[in-house]
């Protein structure tokens, strides 16, 4: 009765549609603000390394808003076309050119570097673009063709690979390593980002984070683990969520590379 009345109340009150797309539109202006951030450490004389910590934090906020948007949509019944087609485009900034410009613009941060490295920098960082690009797009024709999503991403998603550049960048802030290691972190994050980046174009499962954590209220097992998850991340903080976002990252290649060597092992099993 109470679920009846409340879907009554939704249908009255058609402004609770917009509610999905202008937390879209949120998600987009985080990725303009991240974009700004980024243009202010390349534009000032001596590098602001500040501003590109800020844009990481921005981006990483702006995932509050990519997760919420999809559970409006579903709560409000205001799923469309325009919806899908806004949150991949919110997407592609957020997640897609705001990191890897992230990544480009480290390179300025190198003195006296020659041609060849700011090559290889922008060439990453295109790799990490086109990927996302291409995953999105990928999405949507499977959403467009009404393909039946499974419990698991296949691929990378593309905030999942956006928030392993953004942790790593300010868990060498927050633990005071950046300019101890900013030489070396500017030469090997272009390399991660791009792994990222093929990561995404995958066909590599990857668990759908956004259903699990939902879904914990139906299955205590869940439940504990995001609890002991939040007790983590409240005490060790960025340090934490660092280490549960790599985690996540390549324990699903990992597990996929044991299940491909295992069957292989036993095709070879002699059969009786």
């Amino acid at each position: 009765m109470e679920k009846t009345k409340i879907q009554s109340f939704i249908t009255e009150n058609r402004w609770f549609k917009a509610v999905p797309n202008a937390l879209t539109l949120c998600n987009s202006l985080c990725g303009f603000a991240a974009l700004l951030y980024i243009i202010r450490a390349f534009r000032v004389s001596d590098y602001n390394a500040q501003a590109l910590f800020i844009s990481a934090w921005i981006i990483l906020g702006a995932m509050i808003f990519d997760a919420l948007d999809g559970f409006a949509a579903r709560i409000f019944n205001a799923a469309s076309m325009r919806g899908m087609e806004m949150d991949s485009l919110a997407d592609m900034v957020t997640f897609g050119v705001a990191p890897a410009a992230i990544i480009a613009v480290m390179a300025h941060s190198i003195k006296d570097a020659t041609g060849a490295y700011d090559a290889y920098v922008y060439a990453m960082s295109g790799i990490y673009v086109s990927c996302a690009a291409l995953r999105l797009a990928t999405y949507n024709v499977h959403a467009i063709l009404k393909d039946k999503p499974g419990e698991n991403f296949s691929g990378l998603p593309s905030p999942g690979a956006a928030a392993g550049i953004c942790s790593v960048l300010i868990f060498f802030n927050s633990a005071e390593l950046y300019e101890r290691f900013s030489i070396q972190l500017a030469a090997y994050l272009p390399i991660y980002a791009a792994l990222l980046g093929l990561l995404m174009v995958s066909k590599i499962p990857y668990l759908h984070v956004g259903k699990w954590i939902f879904s914990a209220r139906r299955s205590n097992h869940h439940f504990l683990i995001m609890l002991i998850i939040l007790v983590l991340i409240g005490i060790f903080k960025i340090y934490a969520f660092a280490a549960l976002v790599n985690i996540y990252i390549f324990s699903a290649p990992a597990l996929a590379l044991y299940k491909l060597l295992r069957r292989s092992k036993t095709d070879k099993l002699p059969q009786n």
